[in-house]
């Protein structure tokens, strides 16, 4: 059966604590962003801005005149959400076209596209949860999940715009220790989300009808660090296919001054 993205990343980031207390769960994804509130551990209202990190990019090509993968990655580098957080003298020089020189770009201004961005994106948020009728009810406050939520001091600007508490949920509210180090990547929050909905949905009565191999006295006595490593490279593999989706393109030659 299908599953809504904001419920797969609620699964993943949010705790029943949260759910009960009341909290909007806002995923800033590549094309869109969704929030889905949650309310009594009941969803109670839910919608998508048709805008995400996408449009950040683009004002960034545009407004730094650089090429699309630049803006990219100028963003996940060196973006800030709040421009008064970064320091005014820092240059970040990239590579120029063909034999042209090096362009110079003030950081400062960067932060200052990506931010008049972000603060309209979180101007529909605020929309939406006065929409819901629930502003008041929301004591677990704003939290932030998707691509957009690397961008630094997101949280910041969220609360501020909100007035509610804000923090940056990471998928790993419901995997046990020794989970990958990179899983911890709020990118990845709708994807472990679908995964940890796999395994619920997993028919233990299917599992235990199946009949064992045969198995002799020395094979039973598989040491427990074996069955672990074997857990362990499951998930790797899985994680391994899920985060092929993500990849990123080859990183430039940035540099910041």
């Amino acid at each position: 059966y299908l599953t809504l993205e904001p419920i797969a990343s609620a699964d993943a980031t949010l705790s029943e604590e949260e759910k009960q207390a009341g909290v909007a769960l806002v995923d800033i994804g590549g094309g869109t962003t969704d929030i889905t509130i949650f309310h009594e551990g009941i969803i109670r209202h839910t919608a998508v801005i048709p805008f995400g990190g996408n449009v950040i990019t683009a004002d960034i090509k545009e407004g730094c005149t650089v090429m699309q993968p630049q803006a990219e990655k100028l963003k996940v580098k060196f973006g800030s959400a709040l421009a008064s957080e970064v320091y005014d003298n820092r240059i970040i020089t990239i590579p120029g076209l063909k034999g042209r020189e090096h362009k110079e770009i003030s950081e400062k201004n960067l932060a200052r596209i990506i931010q008049a961005r972000m603060e309209e994106v979180m101007d529909y948020v605020l929309w939406e949860i006065r929409r819901s009728g629930y502003e008041r009810k929301l004591i677990g406050g704003v939290v932030l999940t998707g691509g957009g939520a690397l961008l630094a001091h997101t949280d910041k600007l969220a609360a501020f715009h909100t007035g509610m508490s804000c923090r940056v949920g990471i998928p790993v509210e419901h995997l046990a220790h020794g989970y990958h180090e990179s899983v911890s990547s709020p990118i990845f929050s709708t994807a472990i989300g679908l995964l940890l909905r796999g395994l619920q949905d997993l028919d233990p009565a299917r599992l235990s009808s199946e009949e064992p191999l045969a198995t002799t006295e020395e094979d039973s006595k598989e040491p427990s660090n074996v069955s672990e490593e074997k857990g362990a490279s499951w998930f790797d593999n899985v994680f391994k296919k899920t985060k092929e989706w993500f990849e990123a393109e080859p990183d430039m030659d940035f540099n910041k001054k």
